[in-house]
């Protein structure tokens, strides 16, 4: 067994962009549920029109990249007004409802036939009548200060210029936002949050709109996940609807309850060990099963997948099961009212 090269593949996942994409989900849902107790189960659609937004600005309209970041996050802004304007004064299950159908009924959409030549319906963007050729993240690498010929790092952990370039932007965001949440949640409006996640009518009863809080909680949660989205349509240069399947709100809130929910760096942590034991736990079968440690049925890359992925579901179970609270989260914090 190469223990070395699992544990390389696992770091590299680990590190990796498309953890960072996680992590702005994560984050997004810290702030809706964590800190304000919104049980947002469409967060995926936040990223959706977020990355929608910025491929159809530039792949249809022919529109700048950065003109694209501005469409793309106020069609997040736009999404949380339509969903939370009739739903947020309704119980918590009924809002679950609405988001997770609202992400799906924008999925179809988006992947319809009908709207191919705005979203490129199942094919993606760019477009399948543009050959594919148009490149939708053209503009973000001629920001890249790497060289694209050479490899940085070593092992398993060496970039391309441009995967570096992309790494970094999508982390850095990361970063940014944790630092954004952290001195939102010490300030007076981080604390009336809080209230309302324990008790409602308390916070009304002392003459705060919490109606006018829980809305700016899901606006803000929003278009931090679309910034997700947004990285994920730069890092891959394409826009398609089944990258944002419901799975990946859940992938997200998995994250966010690995790492403990409503606390600051509980998303970032716990989205570096979700791809890193997904990862590991992947190269670990592939191995076994090179090795013929593993029954036929169990030698594919897909049924692998599953029972990797089955394998981390496991450890998620055992770790509500014992420390429902996640890894850096307290019971007091999450005892919600």
């Amino acid at each position: 067994m190469d223990w070395i090269g699992i544990l390389e593949n696992a770091l590299r996942s680990g590190l990796g962009p498309d953890a960072a994409v996680v992590a702005m989900a994560a984050i997004g849902l810290n702030v809706q549920y964590g800190y304000t107790g919104l049980l947002n189960f469409g967060q995926v659609g936040f990223m959706l029109v977020g990355a929608y937004g910025l491929g159809i600005t530039i792949d249809t309209l022919g529109w700048s990249m950065w003109i694209g970041i501005g469409v793309g996050l106020l069609a997040a802004v736009v999404l949380a007004l339509l969903l939370g304007l009739p739903t947020l004064r309704l119980r918590t299950d009924y809002f679950a409802i609405v988001t997770i159908a609202a992400a799906e009924i924008l999925r179809f959409v988006a992947r319809s036939t009908s709207a191919t030549d705005v979203t490129g319906g199942p094919f993606g963007l760019p477009k399948p009548q543009s050959g594919g050729k148009k490149n939708l993240a053209s503009s973000f690498a001629d920001l890249n200060p790497f060289a694209n010929g050479r490899r940085y790092g070593f092992g398993q952990l060496s970039y391309s210029g441009r995967d570096l370039w992309t790494l970094l932007v999508t982390w850095a965001l990361v970063a940014l936002f944790t630092l954004l949440v952290i001195r939102l949640m010490r300030s007076p409006w981080g604390r009336i949050l809080k209230s309302i996640r324990e008790d409602e009518d308390v916070v009304r009863s002392l003459g705060k709109n919490a109606f006018s809080y829980k809305m700016q909680a899901l606006v803000l949660g929003g278009v931090i996940a679309a910034f997700g989205g947004i990285m994920l349509t730069l890092g891959n240069s394409s826009v398609g609807a089944n990258s944002y399947q419901p799975q990946v709100t859940f992938f997200a809130y998995a994250v966010l309850i690995l790492g403990g929910a409503a606390t600051p760096f509980g998303p970032v942590i716990g989205a570096f060990l979700f791809q890193f034991l997904f990862a590991g736990s992947q190269s670990l079968l592939a191995q076994l099963g090179d090795h013929g440690h593993l029954p036929e049925v169990l030698r594919g890359d897909e049924a692998q997948g599953a029972l990797a992925l089955g394998l981390v579901g496991v450890g998620l179970m055992l770790l509500m099961a014992f420390r429902p609270q996640g890894i850096f989260g307290s019971r007091e914090e999450m005892a919600l009212g």
